[in-house]
């Protein structure tokens, strides 16, 4: 099940002294996350805040609405931040990492389950997405021909994986 508020951040500090907060985007890069103009501190969307952001080196630099003072400010320190999905407009082809962990990983081909989408690693050329079964952790990269198919509805994602990937594997 897709979360409505999803986690984005982490608020890690103060920046000056008119209550200015720092935090440490999870997103694709502190731009992303400074488009906002609503954030929220709760996964359920209760306790929303307005706020002027801007990104700063690999950080996000946020004003929050009555939020004044230094001291004020680091009453926040080490807050989660949630954006509501409603407020993204994703790319056809892109997903939120969030609604990734947990699919069911298959075979393109056959339908065998190679295991479960536990992480997704940025490598800087493609993503990779590491696989658990049995406890173990295979990697296997974002790339077209590997990762074929990807279906957030029915909860799997279906690739063809190269040689090696699995310990059964041809």
């Amino acid at each position: 099940m897709k979360k409505q508020f999803l986690d984005s951040g982490k608020i890690v500090g103060t920046h000056g002294i008119r209550g200015e907060v720092r935090i440490e985007p999870w997103a694709d890069s502190p731009a992303f996350l400074s488009a906002f103009k609503t954030l929220y501190l709760d996964e359920r969307g209760e306790t929303a805040i307005k706020v002027r952001s801007r990104p700063h080196k690999n950080i996000t630099l946020c004003k929050i609405e009555g939020v004044d003072t230094i001291e004020d400010a680091e009453r926040l320190r080490g807050k989660i931040v949630y954006i509501n999905r409603d407020d993204v407009r994703l790319d056809e082809g892109v997903h939120f990492v969030q609604d990734l962990i947990g699919l069911e990983v298959r075979d393109f081909d056959s339908g065998a389950l190679y295991g479960t989408l536990t992480d997704v690693l940025r490598t800087g050329a493609n993503d990779v997405y590491e696989i658990t079964r049995d406890g173990k952790h295979y990697l296997a990269p974002v790339i077209d021909e590997v990762v074929r198919e990807i279906n957030i509805e029915e909860g799997v994602v279906r690739i063809t994986p190269m040689k090696g990937i699995f310990d059964d594997a041809d």
